[in-house]
């Protein structure tokens, strides 16, 4: 037992929640972010404004998501070379294999198969053989193993979700807006949640109103503290920056996540928000107008494909309400409540 421990030490493989639901899992996203999300904005671009160049760029980024994702993890798992260059086969395959539900299928399938290739790297004289093999053998195995069922899994679970907030979606607007938005704060990633769900439809749209409640709430009641710094850095990159603040003072997470409670709903029941473009756009808001964007670009292939006649002005309204106005002005108004009240001080929302 010793020399296992030994071992594993040596090798840096360390099997914690940490690790793999917090690390592993926001580089994930990352990696999805910068293939199958910006894919999609830059073949947007290009069907939107003529650009044949920006459709094409866009197709290739987008094919290379499930490789995308495994190189993300493998180097938030501290992959030595051979290992992490190898993981591009195991995330092609995963994802592939995955279907729907590919994101989860590679987040599994790509740790195991990079622990195993930590294990064995540079064990074996002829390094250069082993390491790759192991990596590739034992991802692409269990890919064709349980991704299928993985995907399957996981795209149940989405399809629960959407179906419940189809036929409740006062209560699930809310359930969901909340849950998504919490998860966009805290150190874990909403985004590879969403992803790992297909969290689209009615439920994408709840999720894109909660995120955006916490970015564009946080950075609209910090204003006193942070000015246009922190209008910027938590409005269009994340609210997450406040998580040493919740900790110290919890109560100053209570008006964005009021708001989302409150704008959950209305994206629901009374504009039907959808998120028709990529899940992972589901679970990031504002940042980079991601959330937005990808509400657009599911109108832009409803269009397309007949299922909806024109963007109209009503829709502009609500994804401006849900996003940017009822965010900004619900959080600005709780924030000046709770100061009155003395449960938010000044200083308790500054950002270093």
């Amino acid at each position: 037992m010793e020399k296992v421990k030994a071992l594993l030490k040596r090798k840096d493989i360390v099997f914690s929640a940490h690790r793999y639901g917090i690390d592993a899992l926001g580089a994930m996203a990352q990696g999805l972010f910068a293939s199958l999300l910006v894919g999609t904005i830059l073949s947007t671009i290009g069907t939107q404004l003529n650009l044949p160049i920006f459709a094409e760029i866009g197709g290739y980024a987008q094919s290379v998501s499930g490789s995308a994702m495994a190189v993300a993890i493998g180097g938030a798992l501290h992959c030595p070379p051979l290992v992490l260059f190898s993981l591009v086969a195991v995330g092609y395959s995963a994802n592939a294999l995955g279907g729907a539900g590919g994101p989860l299928s590679v987040l599994v399938i790509a740790i195991v198969a990079a622990e195993l290739g930590k294990a064995v790297s540079k064990e074996t004289k002829i390094d250069i053989l082993v390491t790759p093999c192991v990596t590739i053998f034992a991802g692409c195995g269990l890919s064709m193993l349980i991704a299928p069922a993985i995907g399957a899994a996981a795209n149940s679970l989405g399809i629960v979700i959407r179906w419940a907030t189809e036929q409740q979606p006062f209560w699930m607007g809310i359930v969901v807006s909340v849950l998504v938005g919490v998860a966009l704060t805290l150190p874990i990633s909403s985004a590879a949640i969403c992803a790992t769900l297909s969290l689209t439809g009615l439920a994408g749209g709840a999720a894109v109103a909660g995120c955006c409640a916490q970015m564009v709430g946080f950075a609209v009641m910090s204003w006193k503290e942070n000015k246009v710094g922190g209008l910027v850095s938590q409005g269009l990159g994340t609210s997450m920056l406040q998580m040493g603040n919740i900790l110290k003072n919890p109560r100053i997470w209570l008006p964005p996540t009021i708001a989302s409670a409150i704008t959950g709903p209305i994206a629901t029941c009374i504009f039907s928000i959808q998120m028709n473009g990529p899940a992972i756009s589901s679970g990031m808001g504002t940042c980079g107008l991601v959330g937005p964007i990808g509400v657009y670009t599911g109108w832009v292939s409803d269009v397309a494909s007949g299922a909806k006649e024109a963007i109209t002005a009503f829709d502009w309204v609500g994804l401006l309400l849900i996003c940017i106005v009822l965010p900004a002005v619900l959080c600005w108004a709780l924030g000046l409540l709770f100061r009155k009240a003395g449960w938010i001080k000044d200083g308790d929302l500054k950002l270093d």
